[in-house]
């Protein structure tokens, strides 16, 4: 598997295998998971599932990388990349989305550029 270096010098967390943890998680920089998570993630920093990871959460974040199991609806406020043998049940919202193939994902994804509106001219 590609490993991307996108934030990984400013991990500020990391949810190892074996740790279970329910509620709502906050954090700046990157998180990952790698254990079991239940609740509500909000963030404007970045999220990694890692594999053999479950989470069943409602996830706002600026950028998202899965590559474990969710269970819940996903905001990407800037990209979410869905990597090989991940498992996604939800919806998902974001302006740039990769999906490797062999993935599971069964939801809606909802893409907008994140670019302003441009409003026609009153005739």
């Amino acid at each position: 598997m590609k490993k991307s270096n996108s934030g990984a010098n400013n991990i500020v967390g990391l949810l190892g295998k074996g740790t279970q943890f329910d509620g709502k998680l906050t954090f700046e920089g990157t998180l990952r998971i790698d254990g079991t998570f239940t609740g509500e993630i909000l963030t404007n920093g970045a999220l990694v599932v890692g594999e053999g990871a479950l989470v069943n959460a409602e996830v706002k974040a600026d950028s998202v990388v899965v590559c474990g199991e969710v269970h819940g609806n996903l905001n990407a406020a800037t990209k979410m990349e869905i990597k090989r043998g991940a498992k996604l049940y939800g919806n998902i919202s974001t302006p740039s989305l990769i999906i490797d193939e062999g993935v599971i994902f069964e939801g809606s994804c909802h893409m907008e550029d994140g670019k302003p509106s441009r409003e026609e001219p009153d005739s």
